[in-house]
């Protein structure tokens, strides 16, 4: 089968990439064999050819999102049928969905809702089940009525706009310049330009002083210090990905912290937090095929663009989601 690779450890660069003809990928009996029509791209596939990961054998096919059809289901698998239309955020210790076939645990397979697109339900994994992971099982809302969410033209970011106003939320959301509007047709409230603007001085001003009830953090590092002076008493903060800094005053205010770490769920011999994966999933399928969700895709790549939608990615050059057809 066709598939993007990285064929040997040393390779750590998106043009390095490869597109090899690969041997197809064998079930185990708690497996479904999943022929591809559409992959979603994110900037954890690009992270991780920069990084590898230790467990990786070669080739290694990228990519951590898919949707196609059931073609194949291991004999303990009651839950599938062939021909079965599911999406599933993939192992990202395992070879991937930039391929035409993919491998995955049943547990963790979503079914597809009937109206839903391959390429909108590729485009509403990895990103959108982070977002969604934030506000639906981190973050306490019953106290919450302001949010922060960072990098709101970025994939967790546009989606997490769109559920928090859903929640009836008010939303503050920071982004570079030219992505205002993009933010601004999200349904964002407060728009603020992180290059031009002092985001806390904004933030207070906005809130009369109070800061905010939750902030979903995307970026990590000083900025989740950052977040430290823009909460509410009782607030939230939630980190996605990075690591956390040594200190951090927590009591001030009576904060909380949470961190998301979404794919690990398939490394923490947890069955109910796997199967949480496709319950995630299949909520967020739902939502758009009701219409209440956008997958905001920007292009539908061919499938040799792959590549070159992940150095669009990397440089910024992206303002919703980039998915590929697999033919």
């Amino acid at each position: 089968m066709k598939a993007f690779v990285i064929a040997n450890p040393r390779d750590r660069r998106i043009e390095q990439i490869q597109k090899l003809e690969v041997a197809e990928p064998l079930i185990a009996p708690d497996d479904v064999l999943v022929t591809l029509k559409a992959c979603g791209l994110n900037p954890v596939d690009y992270k991780l050819v920069e990084s590898g990961v230790s467990d990786w054998t070669y080739p290694h096919v990228l990519g951590v999102d898919g949707a196609g059809l059931v073609s194949q289901v291991g004999n303990e698998v009651t839950a599938f049928q062939v021909g079965d239309r599911v999406f599933c955020h993939d192992n990202l210790h395992q070879n991937g969905a930039f391929a035409e076939k993919i491998v995955i645990k049943a547990a963790a397979v979503a079914h597809m809702p009937d109206g839903l697109s391959f390429e909108d339900a590729a485009a509403m994994l990895c990103g959108a089940m982070t977002a969604y992971q934030a506000l639906y099982r981190k973050a306490n809302l019953a106290m919450v009525n302001t949010v922060l969410i960072h990098a709101g033209a970025g994939g967790v970011g546009m989606v997490a706009i769109q559920l928090a106003k859903h929640l009836n939320l008010r939303v503050i959301t920071t982004v570079s310049t030219q992505k205002k509007a993009f933010a601004e047709a999200l349904g964002a409230d407060v728009v603020i330009d992180y290059r031009t603007e002092d985001v806390t001085a904004r933030l207070l001003s906005e809130t009369a002083g109070l800061g905010v009830d939750l902030s979903i953090n995307t970026i990590g590092g000083t900025e989740v210090q950052a977040d430290i002076g823009r909460m509410a008493f009782n607030g939230q903060i939630v980190v996605i990905g990075d690591t956390l800094p040594e200190q951090l005053d927590l009591s001030s205010k009576a904060l909380s912290i949470a961190k998301i770490a979404l794919g690990g769920a398939h490394t923490s011999n947890n069955p109910a937090q796997v199967q949480d994966l496709a319950r995630m999933a299949e909520a967020l399928g739902d939502l758009v095929q009701s219409g209440q969700l956008k997958p905001m895709i920007e292009r539908v790549l061919a499938f040799d663009e792959i590549p070159a939608g992940l150095a669009a990615l990397k440089v910024g050059q992206v303002s919703g989601k980039l998915v590929a057809r697999i033919d």
